[in-house]
């Protein structure tokens, strides 16, 4: 089995979360490849900004996924390690990249999300993301107040 480590946002402007719909008709979020002498926040940031056109910045960590899927190119089983980041839009503004695959894609109230996204496992990772950053942001402004 060829194991990838991945890297990925959830990243949020306001109330909302950014979402994209991949070439499978599948709601994800985006996520890339680590490669050799990357750091993962570098990816998360970069994969963020290539896939959907969004400057955003890392709030905090927001925990690890894992998946398996056969590869039809490869012709062998992969799994996929992703470490996410909670990610907070810089602006409302992004530009979905169509030559990566993607048909879709943009800003949804949280609850519209969890309902469209595809795998129970980034539903979850959406829920608690979201109350982390729902604190993180209560505690910024108190700061910044």
């Amino acid at each position: 089995m060829l194991v990838r480590n991945c890297a990925g946002g959830v990243v949020f402007y306001n109330n909302k979360v950014f979402i994209l719909k991949n070439e499978k008709d599948e709601w994800v979020l985006p996520k890339g490849v680590i490669r050799r002498g990357d750091l993962s926040s570098e990816v998360a940031i970069k994969r963020v900004s290539e896939e959907a056109g969004i400057e955003a910045e890392i709030v905090s960590t927001a925990g690890s996924t894992n998946y398996e899927f056969f590869s039809v190119t490869r012709q062998k089983p992969v799994c996929n390690k992703i470490t996410w980041y909670i990610m907070k839009s810089l602006n409302e503004n992004y530009e979905i990249n169509r030559e990566e695959q993607f048909t879709d894609g943009g800003y949804f109230e949280v609850e519209d999300a969890i309902r469209r996204i595809t795998y129970s496992q980034d539903k979850s990772l959406l829920n608690l993301s979201f109350k982390k950053f729902k604190e993180i942001d209560c505690e910024l402004d108190s700061i910044a107040t």
